[in-house]
């Protein structure tokens, strides 16, 4: 990702998709850290997740919002801690009830400093958009999961444990058969593994497989990743479906006591060699080691 001056990850207002009735999309145009933005409304009450990267994009999320709503109350929940889901929801305090599950609190207390400083790394574009950035504290923390009536139209929050954060959330639309999945989904793109060690290892591939396992016996109409095109259940299947192809073929290959460093180069041949088309192909190195660390002998 270093190799090349990222795009402006700005969230624009245009191409909103109407996926179920009192339900839009802000999609994220795959810019890269440019998140799908979900806005649900119920009788007296809207829910809108996630704010897009920093105050600046934050202000034309809840401007929207606002707007939508028509006077309704408005709620925030974001799908996990990292910046372009959860760094701007400073923007809302006062005017929305921010509230998330408590392994994500925890990561933006503990990690978000962290992270704020190694995005602001990633160029002038993604600095830009993080100047002014205050950590912001949920008025509503819930341990695993939490019912949300918006009036006429309950919103399911629900905690993952442990996948691609230690903090993940999914939020469902019961009566609208739509899922929101934060980044335990992609459309078209390789799974990221935010594995950095030492500095955070929190990302796990083996619970990942099974929380998508979870996610597919749900069932969902409608999916909403994180970045990516808005689908239907295939996408879940097919992040499962390559999760357990990486884990296969990473494990197979550390019995046999290759090097890491061979184990990437071969793997990372194949996953192009099966989903030529998908963007994201740093992120294949990355899952590796995290499944080569998990690596039952």
């Amino acid at each position: 990702m270093a190799e090349y001056v990222l795009p402006d990850p700005v969230v624009q207002i245009a191409g909103v998709q109407e996926v179920a009735r009192d339900l839009v999309v802000i999609p994220n145009r795959r810019v890269q850290l440019v998140p799908n933005i979900g806005v649900i409304g119920g009788a007296h009450s809207v829910l809108v997740i996630d704010t897009g990267m920093g105050p600046r994009n934050a202000e034309k999320v809840l401007e929207f919002a606002a707007d939508y709503a028509g006077g309704r109350e408005l709620y925030l929940t974001t799908t996990h801690f990292h910046p372009e889901h959860a760094f701007g929801a400073q923007v809302f305090a006062g005017e929305a009830t921010f509230l998330i599950n408590r392994a994500q609190a925890e990561d933006l207390a503990m990690k978000g400093a962290g992270y704020l400083k190694m995005f602001a790394g990633l160029g002038e574009p993604v600095a830009r958009q993080l100047q002014g950035v205050e950590l912001a504290t949920a008025d509503v923390v819930y341990d695993h999961s939490y019912d949300l009536d918006l009036g006429g139209r309950v919103v399911q929050l629900r905690a993952t444990g442990r996948a691609h954060s230690k903090g993940d959330q999914v939020v469902t639309v019961p009566d609208a058969g739509v899922m929101f999945t934060g980044d335990l989904v992609e459309a078209g793109q390789f799974a990221i593994f935010p594995w950095f060690p030492p500095h955070d290892t929190d990302v796990s591939g083996m619970r990942w497989i099974a929380v998508m396992q979870r996610l597919i016996a749900e069932r969902p109409q409608v999916v909403v990743p994180g970045h990516g095109d808005v689908g239907g259940p295939r996408l879940l299947a097919d992040v499962g479906d390559y999760l357990e192809l990486l884990r296969d073929e990473t494990w197979v290959r550390r019995d046999s006591s290759m090097s890491e460093e061979t184990i990437v180069d071969e793997v990372r041949a194949l996953m192009i060699e099966r989903h030529p088309d998908w963007s994201g192909q740093e992120w294949i190195e990355q899952g590796v080691g995290c499944l080569c660390a998990e690596h039952v002998a």
